[in-house]
C-alpha cells in the first residue's frame, strides 16, 4: 500500500482538525452534552470510519480495506474497554459531573499521545527486528489470560486498583486541596502550593491510557503492519468516545463479558502473530533461523470475521446477561454501582475501604 505525503498530510491535518474542534470548542462547554447531541456527533464520527474504510477498500483494495475495518474495529473496542476504566476513576475520585467532560477530554488527549509514542515505536522496532512479533504475540496472549483470570476472580476493580493506589500515594505525601478547583491542578492557598484532586485525575488517567497502548499496539500490528492504517485505524478509535461516555451511561456497565470478549480478541491476534513470525522466521535457533513452511497464515477476512463475530455474541450475550441480572447503573452522584469492572455485587463497606485507601486515611 503506497500512500503519497499529501495523503498523510491531508489525514493528519483533518484528523487533527477534528479533534481540536472537539476539545476546544465542543469539550470545553461546561454543560453536559445533551442525548441528542451526542447522538448526533458519534453518528458523524462512525459514518466518518465507515467511510473512510469504504474509500480504503475502493481505493486501495480488499484486503486493505478488511484490515482497517478489523484495526478499526478491535481498537474500538479497546477503547470502550479503556472508557470502563475512566468510569471508574471519575466515579471513585468524585469528580463533579459539571468537570467530568473536561475530565474525559484530557484522558481521550493522553490516549492519542500516548498510543502516537507507541506506534512510532513500534513501527521502528518491526523494521529493525522482524522476530519481535513474538514478543507482541506472546503479550497478547498473556494479557488474554490475565483477563480470563480476572473474570474468574471476579476482581472488578484491577483495571483502576494500581492507579488509584499511587493516587493514594501522591495524597499522603503531597499538600492536596479538599475540594476540584474547577480544572485547575494547582492553586496557591495561604501561600502554599497546593495540588487539586484534577491533578490526581490526570496522573490516574494518564496511566490507564499507557497501560491500554501496551496492549493496543500489538494488537493493530498484529492485524494490518501498514502505518497509515495503524495511524488512521486509532484516531477513528478515539472520535466520540467523550459523546459515548455521556450517551450509553449504564448501558456500558451492562457489557458485563466486555473483558472475556476482548481476551479472546487478544488471543486470537496473538497466536496470528506468532504463526506470522514462525513463517518468516529468522531467529537462529528456531529451526535453524529458516522459515517454517508449515505455520499458516491468517487471511485478513478471516480476522475481520472472527472480530466481529467476537464482538457481536460479546454484546449479545452481555444484554441477555444483564437482563436477566438486573444491571447496575451510574448513581446521580457519579459513583459506579454495577456491571462488570464496577463490581456488581460490592458493598458500600468496600466503596468506603477503597476510597479510604485513596485519600490516604488508612
Amino acid at each position: 500500500m503506497v500512500v503519497s505525503f499529501w495523503v498523510w498530510a491531508v489525514t493528519v491535518v483533518g484528523a487533527v482538525a477534528v479533534l481540536a474542534v472537539d476539545v476546544f470548542l465542543v469539550g470545553r462547554r461546561r454543560r453536559e452534552p445533551s442525548m441528542r447531541e451526542c447522538a448526533l456527533w458519534l453518528a458523524v464520527y462512525l459514518a466518518a470510519a465507515i467511510g473512510f474504510g469504504v474509500f480504503v477498500w475502493h481505493s486501495s483494495g480488499a484486503r486493505y480495506g478488511a484490515e482497517f475495518f478489523a484495526g478499526w474495529l478491535t481498537e474500538y473496542s479497546l477503547s470502550i474497554d479503556n472508557l470502563f476504566v475512566f468510569l471508574i476513576i471519575l466515579g471513585r475520585l468524585r469528580v463533579p459531573r459539571r468537570l467530568q467532560q473536561s475530565a474525559l477530554l484530557i484522558g481521550i488527549v493522553l490516549a492519542l499521545i500516548m498510543r502516537a509514542v507507541l506506534i512510532a515505536v513500534g513501527a521502528a522496532v518491526i523494521n529493525a527486528f522482524a522476530w519481535v512479533f513474538y514478543l507482541f504475540g506472546a503479550f497478547l496472549i498473556y494479557t488474554a489470560i490475565s483477563l480470563v483470570r480476572q473474570q474468574a476472580r471476579h476482581q472488578d476493580e484491577a483495571g483502576s486498583s494500581e492507579e488509584l493506589r499511587l493516587v493514594g500515594w501522591l495524597r499522603r505525601r503531597v499538600p492536596t486541596t479538599e475540594d476540584f478547583v474547577e480544572t485547575k491542578l494547582v492553586v496557591r492557598r495561604s501561600g502554599r502550593r497546593l495540588i487539586t484532586p484534577m491533578l490526581l485525575v490526570v496522573v490516574a488517567l494518564g496511566l490507564t491510557d499507557l497501560l491500554f497502548a501496551f496492549d493496543s499496539i500489538p494488537a493493530i500490528y498484529g492485524l494490518t503492519q501498514q502505518p497509515y492504517l495503524v495511524v488512521t485505524a486509532n484516531l477513528f478509535a478515539l472520535m466520540g468516545l467523550r459523546q459515548l461516555y455521556f450517551l450509553l451511561g449504564g448501558l456500558l456497565q451492562r457489557l458485563v463479558y466486555l473483558s472475556l470478549g476482548l481476551a479472546a480478541l487478544l488471543g486470537f491476534i496473538g497466536v496470528k502473530l506468532i504463526l506470522h513470525a514462525l513463517h518468516q522466521n529468522s531467529l537462529p535457533f528456531v529451526n535453524a533461523g529458516r522459515e517454517l513452511s508449515w505455520a499458516p497464515e491468517v487471511p485478513t477476512w478471516l480476522s475481520l470475521a472472527a472480530i466481529v463475530g467476537v464482538l457481536s455474541a460479546t454484546v449479545v450475550a452481555s444484554l441477555l446477561r444483564s437482563a436477566r441480572a438486573g444491571a447496575g447503573s451510574v448513581r446521580p452522584d457519579g459513583v459506579v454501582g454495577g456491571g462488570s469492572y464496577a463490581g456488581a455485587h460490592a458493598g458500600e463497606e468496600r466503596h468506603r475501604a477503597l476510597e479510604r485507601q485513596v485519600r490516604g486515611d488508612q
